[in-house]
C-alpha cells in the first residue's frame, strides 16, 4: 500500500496510550524502531491515570485502576523504570455480626496472629488450615504460570505440563471454582472471601459453566508469582508517567488530541487516519498496535464486531478528614482499611447479589470491597492534607452490570451508591459522612462511576475494565504466537482485551511489541 504523499512513514503506529500502548511504544523505540502514539485525549494514561477529582482539593487519585499484581519486574528492568509498588500489610478484613456481636476476620499481621483470628470467628484451626492448604496451592501455580505471560503462548497441554498438579488444573482451569470452595471452606464469610477474586469486574455466579470467574480468579491469584496486590508509589499515574518518559526518551512521538479514525492495511504496509482539532492527518506503518478494545479494533479496520462487552462494578473514590471508627472495636481502623475491607461478601450474599442482578434487580444488599491508599502510601496528598491525616478510600462494588444503568443512569447510580455506602455504615460506630472531607464548594468528596460512566469517560466497551471476558493463558484457535495478532498481518492488539491481558499489566504491549520484533 504505497502512502499518500506527505503521509509521514514509520516503523509501528500505536493508536491508544494506554499504559500497555506505553509499554509497547517504549520496547519498539528502545529497539531502534520508528514509533508514533496517537491518544484520542489530552493525556497519556487510558484508565491508569491519577488525577484531582475534587475541585479545589490537593489529593492525587488512582481515579480509575488503583492496585497493580499483574506487572511483570521484568517490563520495570527492561525500561528502566523510575517506579515503585509498597505492600501492604494487612490482606483483608472481612466485618460480620454474629450473635449479636460485632466481629470480623482479619487476615495479615503474620502467620499466629490470621490463626488466631480465624479461630475466634469460626471456633476452630480448621478453617485456617484448609485456607492455607488452598493458597497454597494457589500460590505454587502463580509460581509456575506468571513467567509464561511474557512468553510466546504456551499450548494448554504445555501450560498443564507446566502447572504439574492434576487437582490445582481441575480446580482452576476445569471445574466452576465454586465447587473449590465449597468443598474447601465451610464458614460462609471465608467462602465469600475466597470468591470475591472470581469476581472482581467479572459478572458471574460461583457455578457459572462458562468458567468466566475461574478466568477472573485465575489472574487474581498468578500476579507476580505470589498473587499480591501492591499499592502504586504516587498512584498509578506514576507508572504511565514513568512509561510515556521511557518512550520519549528512546525516541517515540507521542501525540495526544489524536483520535484515530480508521486503518487501511493490505498485510504489508498500514494506514491510520487520525483527526485533531486542527482537521484530518494519515499517518503510514509497517505495523499497527491497537491499544484499545476488540470492538474499537473492529470499527477501526471495518471488520465484524464481535459480540459486545459488559461491565459489573461501581467505582467509587472518597477523600476523609479520618477513617471511620469501627463498631468491631477490636480491630484498628488503620489496619482493617489497609488491606481489601469486604462488606456484605459472604458467599451466600453474593449469590443472592448475582441471582438479583441476573433478573435486572440493583441488589438488595448490595457487595462492595474498600481500601486505603494513604496508608499505605500518603504521598498522593498533598502537605497539608497528609498533615491533617486525611485518608482515602476508594471502594469497587461487584454485581452491577451495565444494563442495569441504561434508562436513567444519573438516578441509579445515586440509588446504589446510597445503598452500598449504607452496607459500610452498618459496620461503623459513626456514620461515614461525618468522616468526609468536602471540596472548595462545599460537597462531599465523594465521586462514583458506573460501568457506562466508564464507557463514556475512556471507552470502555460496556464499562468492562478487561475490554472482554478474560481469557485463558493458552493458546486455541486463532490467537496466534503471541496473543495478540488479528485477521490482518500487521494489525496487533496491544490492549486488555488480547489474550493474557486485563488489569494493570503491561503483558498486551510487552508481547505485541515481541511480535513486531519476531522474538
Amino acid at each position: 500500500m504505497p502512502a499518500h504523499e506527505g503521509t509521514r512513514t514509520y516503523d509501528a503506529v500505536i493508536v491508544g496510550g494506554g499504559h500497555n500502548g506505553l509499554v509497547a511504544a517504549a520496547y519498539l523505540a528502545r529497539a531502534g524502531r520508528s514509533v508514533l502514539l496517537l491518544e484520542r485525549l489530552g493525556h497519556t494514561g487510558g484508565a491508569a491515570v491519577s488525577s484531582r477529582p475534587f475541585a479545589g482539593v490537593d489529593a492525587r487519585l488512582s481515579r480509575y485502576s488503583y492496585l497493580v499484581s499483574l506487572l511483570p519486574d521484568k517490563i520495570v528492568r527492561d525500561l528502566g523504570l523510575d517506579f515503585r509498588v509498597r505492600s501492604r500489610t494487612i490482606s483483608s478484613y472481612t466485618p460480620v455480626e454474629r450473635g449479636g456481636r460485632a466481629t470480623g476476620l482479619l487476615v495479615g499481621g503474620g502467620e499466629e496472629r490470621t490463626r488466631r483470628a480465624f479461630a475466634e470467628l469460626t471456633g476452630d484451626a480448621r478453617e485456617f488450615t484448609a485456607w492455607q492448604r488452598f493458597y497454597g496451592m494457589t500460590g505454587e501455580v502463580a509460581r509456575r504460570v506468571f513467567p509464561t505471560l511474557t512468553e510466546p503462548l504456551p499450548t494448554r497441554a504445555g501450560l498443564r505440563a507446566r502447572v504439574a498438579d492434576e487437582a490445582a488444573w481441575r480446580v482452576l482451569f476445569e471445574e466452576p471454582i465454586g465447587v473449590a470452595v465449597e468443598e474447601n471452606f465451610h464458614d460462609d464469610l471465608v467462602r465469600g472471601v475466597v470468591l470475591t477474586d472470581a469476581l472482581i469486574g467479572t459478572f458471574a455466579d460461583a457455578h457459572d459453566p462458562s468458567l468466566a470467574q475461574n478466568r477472573c480468579f485465575l489472574y487474581h491469584v498468578i500476579g507476580g508469582g505470589t498473587g499480591a496486590w501492591d499499592v502504586p508509589v504516587g498512584g498509578m499515574g506514576a507508572l504511565t508517567d514513568a512509561l510515556a518518559g521511557a518512550a520519549r526518551a528512546a525516541g517515540a512521538e507521542i501525540a495526544t488530541g489524536h483520535e484515530a479514525l480508521r486503518i487501511d492495511t493490505d498485510g504489508r504496509t498500514a494506514e491510520v487516519t487520525y483527526r485533531t482539532a486542527e482537521g484530518e492527518g494519515v499517518a503510514a506503518a509497517r505495523h499497527v498496535l491497537v491499544n484499545a478494545s476488540p470492538r474499537e479494533l473492529a470499527n477501526l479496520t471495518g471488520d465484524l464486531a464481535p459480540e459486545p462487552a459488559e461491565g459489573a462494578q461501581l467505582k467509587v473514590n472518597m477523600l476523609l478528614k479520618r477513617l471511620p471508627r469501627l463498631r468491631d472495636s477490636s480491630v484498628d481502623p488503620r489496619e482493617a482499611f489497609a488491606g481489601t475491607f469486604h462488606i456484605a461478601e459472604g458467599y451466600q450474599q453474593l449469590a443472592t447479589a448475582h441471582a438479583q442482578a441476573a433478573a435486572g434487580r440493583l441488589p438488595a444488599v448490595p457487595p462492595s470491597e474498600i481500601y486505603c491508599h494513604t496508608l499505605t502510601d500518603p504521598t498522593i496528598l498533598g502537605p497539608g492534607l497528609a498533615g491533617r491525616c486525611y485518608q482515602t478510600l476508594t471502594l469497587f462494588g461487584l454485581h452491577t452490570p451495565a444494563r442495569l444503568f441504561t434508562n436513567d443512569n444519573d438516578a441509579v447510580r445515586e440509588e446504589l451508591l446510597k445503598s452500598t455506602l449504607a452496607q459500610l455504615d452498618a459496620h461503623l460506630a459513626e456514620p461515614l459522612a461525618d468522616c468526609l472531607a468536602t471540596d472548595a464548594d462545599g460537597r462531599p468528596c465523594v465521586e462514583a462511576r458506573t460501568p457506562l460512566d466508564l464507557e463514556r469517560d475512556l471507552g470502555l466497551p460496556g464499562g468492562n475494565i478487561f475490554h472482554r471476558a478474560l481469557t485463558w493463558p493458552y493458546a486455541q484457535d486463532g490467537t496466534g504466537r503471541w496473543g495478540v495478532e488479528t485477521r490482518h498481518a500487521n494489525v496487533l492488539l496491544c490492549g486488555a482485551g488480547a489474550v493474557r491481558g486485563g488489569g494493570v499489566s503491561g503483558v498486551p504491549g510487552h508481547n505485541a511489541a515481541m511480535a513486531v520484533l519476531g522474538e
